[in-house]
This record gives structure tokens, sequence and C-alpha cells, in this order.
């Protein structure tokens, strides 16, 4: 005869009974829904790989400041800071159904725009954006960074796509927000001292009937100034110069935070004051890994 088993059962752990409790209460009752709103704002721009620049930096920056992103690729970029490898666009038509697509289904409230690459697709966005504003009677507001030259000093746009910037694009901006190299190029004149950028703001505002922020960073001083032309008025915007950091993708960042702020309803000159402060904390308290600088895209407002 085969006796019983009478070895003593193993009771189960305080820990295991914990976890047995909790699963059988959530099985008994439904997870509890939390359905939460947030502005929505799109980026049409290059995918960064090194994450600090282009759509990633753009998302980055929405999601720190309370804002729902997308994105519309337009070309893929080989880089790290301080160095760029190789640029790869994609079609002209694969950009525009990004956006189309993403129109018919979101409630935009705000779009910036990066590194384009050419010329069609330059057309192709300004399109795009028409279409847009036609379909819901009213300009959504659309801040263009025109990338033309990175931190770096590497030419980033052919030069066919200049003239479809100024002929096409721009004349669509609530905000164009040029770099002095950028500014000098699209004046064709050289901007080497504050005194010069008053000027030159005003001349991009009443050239392509958009405000304009040209951005002072590049200039020698303890101060980095940008000045903002805007409604017939001069604002400049000042924070401390933060020296030591070689980074890349601040342009990226200060105009997707200004981007933010407008799909919040902030009025521009709020908006511009506030993503300033953003940019300029971000470089301030940057990651590093040996050489390499990244700004800190996760400080809020």
């Amino acid at each position: 005869m085969v006796g019983r088993d009478r070895s003593p059962r193993r009771s189960p752990s305080t820990a295991e009974a914990g976890r047995a409790r909790r699963k059988r209460a959530t099985s008994k009752r439904d997870i509890p829904r939390r359905i939460q709103t947030l502005p929505v704002a799109l980026s049409i721009a290059g995918s960064d790989s090194s994450a600090g620049a282009g759509i990633q930096a753009d998302l980055k920056t929405f999601s720190a400041l309370g804002i729902y992103g997308l994105t519309a690729v337009t070309c893929i970029v080989a880089e790290i800071p301080g160095k760029v490898s190789r640029i790869e666009p994609v079609s002209a038509r694969i950009v525009r159904e990004q956006i189309e697509v993403l129109v018919r289904n979101f409630p935009i409230s705000a779009i910036k725009t990066g590194l384009l690459c050419s010329a069609a697709i330059i057309s192709a966005v300004a399109e795009a954006i028409r279409e847009i504003d036609k379909m819901r009677g009213r300009r959504i507001p659309l801040v263009i960074d025109p990338v033309m030259i990175a931190t770096s000093g590497d030419r980033l746009l052919e030069p066919a796509a200049i003239g479809a910037y100024k002929d096409e694009l721009f004349p669509l901006a609530a905000l164009i927000t040029p770099n002095l190299e950028e500014a000098a190029l699209l004046l064709e004149t050289k901007i080497k001292e504050r005194r010069q950028m008053g000027k030159a703001a005003k001349a991009l505002a009443n050239q392509y009937r958009a405000s304009i922020l040209l951005k002072g960073g590049h200039l020698q001083g303890d101060d980095a100034i940008d000045v903002l032309f805007h409604k017939g008025k001069l604002r400049e915007f000042s924070a401390p110069f933060v020296r030591g950091v070689t980074t890349h993708g601040t342009g990226c960042a200060y105009s997707a935070a200004i981007t933010s702020g407008l799909a919040l309803g902030f009025s521009l000159e709020d908006a511009v004051y506030r993503a300033k402060k953003f940019v300029t904390e971000a470089i301030a308290r940057h990651f590093q890994w040996g050489n390499l600088h990244a700004l800190n895209h996760s400080l809020g407002w």
C-alpha cells in the first residue's frame, strides 16, 4: 500500500499573499480611465540621430511644456553635436501625406517647421498649410525656423530651396526665427554688431510681412540678445550667455517652445519670453558624456 504524503504544506509568504490579493482585486474591477486633453502642435522637420535637435528635440520640448506633439519627417540626419555626417531627404509626397493625415484627425493648434531640406519639400509644406488654412477658415499660427546653417557651421539647405522659402513659405508665417548667419544670407549682407540686429529684423519683417525673431547668440558678449520685431515694434530678450557648452539644437528647442506657447494661447511676446527662459535653462542644465553635450529638454515653464 502506498502511503500518503504527510509532509506539511508550505504556507505562502507574506509577499506572495500580497501579490495574490492584488491580482484578485485587479481582476474584479476595471482600472479607472483618466481621459486627458492637451493642446496639439505639429513639427515638420528632420530626424536627428543624436536626438538633440530636429523632431526629437521638438517632441521633448512639447512634452515638457504640456503639449501633445505630432511630427512630419522631412529628412534623416546622421549627426552628433558638432558634426553632420549625412542628410538624406524623404520624398515631398510622403511629407505632404504625413501632414494631411494628421490634420484630418487632430485638432492642431500651432505648427513649426525646421529642416526642410529641398525646394520640393518646402513647396509641398507650403501647399499643405495653405489647404489647412482654407479648410479651417483661419490661419493656424506657423513658426518657421529657417534651418539653413547648423550650429556647427554646416550648410544644411540646398541653394534652390532659399527661393522657395522666400516665395512660398515665409508669406504664411506668424513668426520667422533666423539666426544671424541665416538673416545675413536672406538679406545678402553681414550682421556683426548688436545695433545692426534691429535694422535687419525690421527689414526681414517688411520683406516677408511676418514677425521676426532675430537670434543673436553668435555675437560676442556677456549676454545672448535676441530681437523681436512684431506689430511695428522692436523688443529685446536677453539672458546671460552660457559659456563652455558645445551643443546643438538650441534653435529647434527655442522655436518649439514658442510654438508650445502659441498652442497654449499665449501672446507672441509672452511665448517668446517664456521660450527664451526655457532654452537658457536647457543650455545651463545640459547633459554631458565626455566631450559631448546635449540640451536638457525636460524642464517645464
